[in-house]
């Protein structure tokens, strides 16, 4: 593939695409790879295939007071004509294509999708349209700007070229549904020089976990809108809704939705619209830009997990307020804070983008990298009331998976130390003091090894970015504590209890199984923290730890090059039986990697020889897992993308300091 060709998807390869539109801890909006509003996972928890009603932008040509042609913002729909599972009772398998996705109106007849994150641009068109559409979408992502990067809102620039040879009047329509909690209440918004519709959820107080506003906003000079779309039985709404789009000229308003007493079928989701009106010229075009914001300020814990890790009361009526709520006072101050700094934003957020791309990364590389970043802006994070990082493990459909930013996880990304050193340095104290909501107390599982050094690891290396000697000397106490934990007689899983500098008891790890026995990953991270520790120790005059730490880490790592080292690359030593043998499980490249990092020097004297690098892969890669018939060698996931995201800091530094 061709550098300028990456990252762009014709066909059914945007059949899988769910681009996250939304702020880091806000939650977020999926734009699909053919167009459409999907994943509307801005309630502060998961919602995999979930819609809005059929909220969607939409097109009408006009000239000389004629309709030409109008369709929706969408590209063909790639989506299970069958029907979806994740769809509503009585609209899911079975049943046909979902209603909401507008499968069945008319849409563009090609589609090309570039995403190139955190910007997405889809271009649109047909034959049958005067003219083609580009639709591009962003949320700002903007490093060392972690305010900007938590806005509850995505951005959309609609721009319009006239490849005809006389004038055309356009209208760009944006279609809302009022969101899962009713009733609502709609209202049309005009102030300077900003125009659209505000959806509130009518029955709950601003203190309630549900309350929502919604809005979608546009700066154009021309608008129209409909406070309500039509609301009837059966297919009312859209059928009467696609009547209005079919007229030339603005919308009528329609204020109020009618109340029915009849029987039929359950009506949908209410709907609001606004629209924009330009005129472009032959061989000219026009961007018309809009704004969708939402505001859902109080987070409510929802989640209880008796089964899983561990016991706990059932918290659903605590709630907190989403950081962004503290920031912004409505949805009507969102969306003015985006229009005002639009250009701004915008920039800034170029300029990450393009810095990214420009890199001399290998495309996987950077694909990888990036597709990993933008998890960032997913329901995967949250910003508590303090501004406090948090983030599941990764998501299921409808909830978060391992709750209290895992150590044993969120240990190997190397994001946001670089990007939003802020928001890392955060974690250093939940690592040791919350569980949620702020305040209760939840005992959990055994501790995992890799996380619990490797916060040794993460505190030295984010001392050094940040230079804070008073948050250094604030967090040490607990951070020595949990290194002291190895030798500790409170630990039943024995990790060092002769102050080795070896791991030799049960070690649970981020691979969610446990390893007995010395093995070179995991006392890598020992060693590490030691190493790290006895740094940090000594610079704060804790001349007697620095000391002891320095020497078991000479006993540690002298045993462990001894004993673990076959002449090509280090292995593990298995101490039962019925997991007996030498195997390479992640071998050292994580913990090299790290202590490299961060100057700690190599954390284990001997190395791998470069030239055997691809023995690694000889080792681990299997194009094909059903002829393997030994056991399973685990690789390290989470050590690929951590690597990926080096080298995409190193690049990236220099690509900025240029």
């Amino acid at each position: 593939m061709r550098r300028s060709d990456a990252f762009t998807y014709d066909g059914q390869n945007r059949s899988k695409i769910s681009f996250p539109l939304g702020g880091i801890g806000t939650g977020s909006i999926g734009l699909s790879g053919s167009g459409r509003l999907i994943d509307w996972e801005i309630h502060n928890r998961p919602a995999k295939g979930s819609t809005n009603g059929f909220s969607h932008f939409a097109i009408r040509a006009e000239q000389n007071g004629k309709v030409l042609d109008a369709r929706m913002l969408n590209g063909p729909y790639l989506g299970d004509r069958t029907g979806e599972f994740q769809a509503e009772e009585s609209r899911n398998y079975g049943t046909g294509a979902r209603r909401d996705s507008l499968a069945g109106m008319p849409h563009f007849e090609t589609c090309r999708f570039l995403g190139r994150f955190p910007t997405a641009c889809i271009t649109l068109a047909d034959a049958r349209f005067p003219g083609v559409v580009e639709m591009a979408a962003f949320n700002p992502f903007i490093p060392l700007n972690d305010r900007d990067s938590s806005i509850p809102a995505a951005m959309f620039a609609v721009t319009v070229f006239n490849t005809t040879d006389a004038p055309i009047d356009y209208t760009v329509i944006g279609v809302l549904g009022h969101g899962p909690h009713s009733p609502t209440r709609a209202d049309h918004v005009a102030h300077g020089g900003l125009t659209g519709v505000r959806i509130v959820t009518d029955a709950t107080a601003a203190g309630d976990a549900d309350h929502t506003e919604l809005m979608l906003t546009t700066d154009a000079a021309e608008t129209s809108h409909q406070t309500y779309l039509y609301d009837g039985m059966w297919f009312d709404s859209l059928q009467v809704y696609w009547d209005d789009i079919s007229r030339p000229g603005r919308f009528r308003d329609r204020l109020t939705i009618p109340a029915f007493g009849a029987r039929g079928m359950r009506r949908s989701t209410a709907h609001s619209l606004q629209a924009a009106h330009t005129t472009v010229l032959p061989g000219q075009r026009q961007t018309i830009r809009f704004v969708l914001a939402w505001y859902v300020p109080n987070f409510a814990k929802s989640w209880k997990t008796p089964i899983w890790h561990f016991d706990q009361p059932d918290s659903n009526d605590r709630a907190w307020r989403n950081w962004y709520a503290t920031e912004w006072n409505g949805v009507a101050d969102v969306t003015r804070h985006v229009f005002a700094s639009w250009a701004g934003l915008q920039a800034s957020t170029e300029l990450f983008r393009d810095a990214v791309h420009a890199a001399s990364l290998p495309l996987p590389v950077l694909d990888a990298a990036m597709a990993n970043l933008s998890i960032l802006k997913t329901a995967t994070t949250v910003r508590l009331q303090d501004g406090t990082f948090y983030g599941w493990e990764g998501l299921f459909q409808d909830v978060g998976s391992c709750e209290g930013s895992c150590t044993h996880v969120w240990n190997y990304q190397q994001a946001l130390p670089f990007l939003f050193p802020t928001l890392e340095r955060g974690m250093r104290e939940t690592d040791y003091r919350l569980s949620l909501p702020v305040g209760s107390r939840a005992p959990t599982e055994r501790p995992a090894v890799d996380g619990q050094f490797g916060n040794m690891l993460k505190l030295y290396r984010d001392w050094k970015l940040s230079g804070d000697d008073t948050w250094l000397r604030r967090i040490w106490p607990l951070a020595k504590k949990s290194v002291e934990y190895a030798w500790s007689p409170e630990n039943d899983d024995r990790w060092d209890p002769q102050r080795s500098g070896v791991l030799w008891g049960r070690q649970h790890h981020t691979l969610d199984m446990e390893v007995f026995g010395p093995n070179v990953w995991l006392t890598g991270f020992y060693l590490g923290a030691l190493k790290a520790g006895a740094e940090i120790a000594d610079y704060l005059g804790d001349a007697a730890t620095a000391a002891d730490w320095r020497a078991m880490f000479e006993r540690g790592r002298s045993w462990v090059d001894a004993n673990l080292f076959n002449g090509e690359h280090y292995v593990q030593k298995l101490d039962l039986a019925d997991r007996g043998g030498t195997r390479s499980l992640c071998e050292c490249l994580s913990v090299q990697a790290l202590g490299r990092r961060e100057h700690l020097r190599p954390v284990l004297e001997r190395r791998t020889r470069r030239d055997k690098i691809p023995d690694r892969r000889r080792l681990h890669h299997r194009p094909d897992a059903r002829p393997v018939a030994r056991k399973p060698v685990w690789s390290g996931r989470h050590l690929r993308t951590g690597i990926c995201c080096l080298n995409l800091a190193r690049d990236l530094s220099a690509q900025l300091q240029a």
